[in-house]
């Protein structure tokens, strides 16, 4: 998001979504986002800008990341706009028999023989990154994410948005777990990306925490606890000081002061733009009641333990809807009076609490819906898929999802 002009709380969106690039065949990851950005910009480049939108490489060249070029004013069109980017994206592909593939981690991808780092411009940072920790794993080659950035103007409506966002983090994974099979078997996770990223820098732990970030609540505090011990951890292994900047906070939300926004990071990436925007646009207006004291105070939502809300999370990424949530404390919080609830549950009660919102189209609304009712995408596939698919059987239901991408039509099996 650009700092030129400083926006207020939930005054745009910064949305960014990553995408494999894939045989249209064989479904094999095909490492050729550089031949598709200088396709598109006519010379070999990391970024290509495209009127209110925008594409740029990623750590891996069989991964491009599509986004919105700047803040969008609203959620209202943005589906469209990121499909009208898919749908040119995958026209440049047909020379090299090639499309994208959505989800948030390849299914049979063997990350240590089919690794292929960017090597243009930038790449000091992914070498650095490949040296500390080695990126032929699943936690850095393989995982597809859908991030969003949201604005805060000043110091008060950085600690109000943080607040607000460390308490719906725990819940997001049972929305949008996409990712359910790793080295073309079932992981027994349906969010099998958000396990290997939580866990890909183990080295250095403070570079991702919890995931769920600390109870902290303004810029001075969030260097004094967040940045400050993770660059003096990381500074023995990066003697030059490449990845000494906010961008090495691996936490699901990381507050990007140099853009003034904090950016969620732990959105799998769905079947097509349609599910991406309707997850966005359910936690932000979740987000909005929580930073207006709707259901608790400002107060109240600082207390809210770490660990607590880390040991949500990580119960989440197996058990999505049905995660149970035992802590009266937390369910309070989201203004629900109960001692325990599954995280179904909790997401019915925040759509009854928010579902007439303005911003949220008819197109929206029915999304949403076809998720709380028919389950997340992992649970989509898994129907499909049952208990123990062969490698054709997975072909086929990915083969289906890059057609709801091309469509923009949500999995419905």
């Amino acid at each position: 998001m650009s700092s030129v002009k400083k926006l207020g709380l939930f005054e745009g969106y910064g949305v960014e979504i990553e995408y494999m690039i894939v045989d249209q065949d064989t479904l094999e990851v095909k490492p050729i986002s550089d031949e598709v950005l200088k396709a598109e910009a006519g010379m070999l480049t990391s970024d290509v800008e495209r009127d209110t939108m925008a594409w740029s490489n990623e750590l891996v060249l069989h991964v491009l990341e599509l986004k919105t070029n700047g803040p969008a004013d609203s959620l209202t069109d943005l589906a469209h706009q990121f499909h009208t980017e898919v749908q040119r994206v995958n026209t440049l592909l047909l020379p090299f028999k090639a499309m994208l593939l959505p989800s948030g981690a390849h299914p049979f991808m063997d990350p240590p023989t089919q690794t292929v780092l960017w090597p243009h411009d930038a790449s000091e940072i992914y070498e650095a990154y490949n040296r500390i920790f080695n990126c032929q794993g699943h936690g850095w080659s393989n995982l597809q994410s859908t991030h969003v950035n949201l604005p805060f103007g000043t110091d008060e409506e950085f600690g109000r948005l943080h607040a607000a966002i460390r308490l719906v983090l725990p819940l997001i994974p049972a929305l949008s777990a996409a990712s359910p099979l790793l080295d073309g078997e079932l992981t027994g996770y349906l969010d099998a990306r958000l396990e290997v990223y939580r866990t890909n820098q183990q080295k250095i732990p403070l570079i991702a925490g919890e995931v769920v970030p600390e109870a902290v609540f303004s810029q001075k505090d969030y260097e004094t606890e967040i940045f400050e011990p993770m660059f003096q951890a990381i500074a023995p292994f990066d003697p030059e000081g490449e990845l000494q900047d906010e961008f090495l906070n691996s936490r699901g939300a990381i507050a990007r002061f140099s853009r003034g926004a904090i950016e969620i990071r732990i959105i799998d990436n769905q079947e097509c733009p349609l599910a991406d925007i309707a997850i966005v646009a359910f936690v932000s207006e979740v987000l909005k009641k929580l930073v207006a004291e709707q259901w608790s105070t400002y107060a109240d939502q600082q207390q809210a333990d770490t660990s607590r809300l880390a040991t949500v999370f990580r119960s989440s990424l197996k058990n999505g809807f049905e995660t149970i949530i035992e802590d009266a404390d937390y369910l309070r919080l989201l203004g629900m009076a109960v001692e325990r609830a599954y995280l179904q549950q909790v997401w019915q009660y925040l759509w009854q609490e928010i579902r007439e919102e303005n911003s949220l189209t008819a197109e929206i609304r029915h999304a949403i819906e076809t998720i709380l009712e028919q389950g997340n995408l992992s649970q989509r596939i898994l129907k499909v898929l049952g208990e123990n698919p062969s490698l054709e059987q997975i072909k086929g239901v990915y083969r289906q999802l890059a057609k709801c991408l091309a469509y923009n039509k949500l999995f419905t099996p």
